[in-house]
Order: structure tokens, then sequence, then C-alpha cells
């Protein structure tokens, strides 16, 4: 069965302040792929995923996007980010935070419909009881479940997660994996990490990043 491309990355290109940081990236995402983006620090991983939600340009290449096997403008797409650039103080609380990936249009209310949802939502993420807490008073485990509900609950095409295991126990660590397996029945992961291990386990390719990309589908590494 041929595989359906979901983003199409063509020559990148990409780099700070007049450093290059990525150059001739070639990859390909397809629909409910599970790809695992591992490298060293500074190697480029980060900007690879900035680049791909559009929140980088690269300063050469292309990336095309589709739905239904053909080029689409965009794609809806949900960002964990990594734990150490979110704001502790912000005073949100953790329902405020997962409803936060509902965007509305400013004149809109929330509809019940999206509140129910934030309530399945925290089931499901194991928050129901800690709803009303600021995500200041959270443990990083509980803040990174706050946030993968956030991610996933406006249905995205794909779910980019940066270094998603970080400050997470192991005990819920286990529980992470088994709800990525589950959500990605519905669509496709992302997942960047420096530990190559537990990313083996669960991802099906693998692009290693260090200022260029090598794939290998199937997550069978070279000896």
């Amino acid at each position: 069965m041929m595989k359906e491309p979901l983003i199409q990355l063509e020559q990148i290109q990409a780099g700070y302040d007049g450093k290059q940081v990525l150059r001739d990236i070639n990859l390909t995402v397809y629909v409910k792929d599970f790809l695992g983006i591992i490298g060293p620090n500074g190697g480029g991983k980060t900007t690879l995923v900035k680049t791909i939600l559009g929140l980088k340009k690269p300063t050469a290449g292309k990336i095309t996007f589709f739905r239904d096997g053909k080029p689409v403008p965009s794609i809806r797409m949900g960002y964990l980010p990594q734990y150490n650039k979110i704001d502790k103080n912000f005073p949100i609380s953790v329902y405020e935070v997962v409803l936060s990936g509902l965007r509305k249009s400013l004149w809109k209310r929330y509809t019940q419909a999206q509140h129910r949802a934030v309530s399945d939502m925290l089931h499901r993420m194991g928050l129901e009881s800690l709803g009303q807490r600021p995500i200041g008073a959270l443990s990083g485990g509980q803040m990174q479940r706050a946030l993968l509900g956030r991610a996933i609950i406006s249905e995205p095409d794909v779910v980019i997660l940066d270094e998603p295991n970080t400050y997470i126990d192991q005990r819920f660590e286990a529980h992470l994996y088994q709800l990525l397996e589950e959500i990605n029945r519905e669509r496709a992961i992302i997942l960047v990490s420096h530990d190559l291990g537990s990313v083996l386990q669960n991802v099906r390719s693998i692009a290693c990043v260090n200022e260029t990309l090598d794939y290998h589908p199937d997550t069978e590494l070279p000896e």
C-alpha cells in the first residue's frame, strides 16, 4: 500500500544570525507516521521542528503540505514545546491551558461541546482533579500531560513533541508512550528526543539531524 505524504521538505536550509544550522534537508512525513528526530544538542532538531511549524522561515528550499494526496496551503498541527520554554508563572489554570488548544475567533464564546471536550481530555490525561489548579503548581509530569492535552485537543493532522519525556517520572513515561500509541492511530506524530532508547521502542522511522539529515525508515539504524 502506498504511503500518503503529509509534509514534504525539499532542500531546506535554515539558520540563525548568519550561522547555518540546517542544510540540504530532504524529508517526507507520511499520514499517521510516527517519526523520531534524534541528534546532538545544537545539531538542528529544534530548528527543524520550528521550520515545519512555520515558526522559522527557511533561507532556501521548499515545504509542501498535503491532504488526500493533493498539495494544500496548510495542515493542522499540534505542538508540545520543550518543558523549559514554558512560563510557569503565567496565571492560567490547567483547564484553561487545555482549552487554549481550541482556538476560537475573538468574538465567539467557547461552545458547550468544546468545554465537554476539555473535560474529556483532562480525564484522558489523568488530570481531572487538577483542572482549576494553576500551572505553576504542577509537577513536571503533570505539566507535560496538560500540554499534550492542549496539543491534541484540536484533532490536528500531526502532533509535534519536543523532548516530551523530559521531567516525566518513569511511571508516567510508560503511560505517555501508551497515549502516543493511541494518538498515532488517528494522526501523525513527530517526536524529538536525545534519548535514542525510548524513541526506538515506539517510532516507525528515524531522522538523525546534525546540520544534515539521515533518514532511516522502519527504525533500522546502521551498525
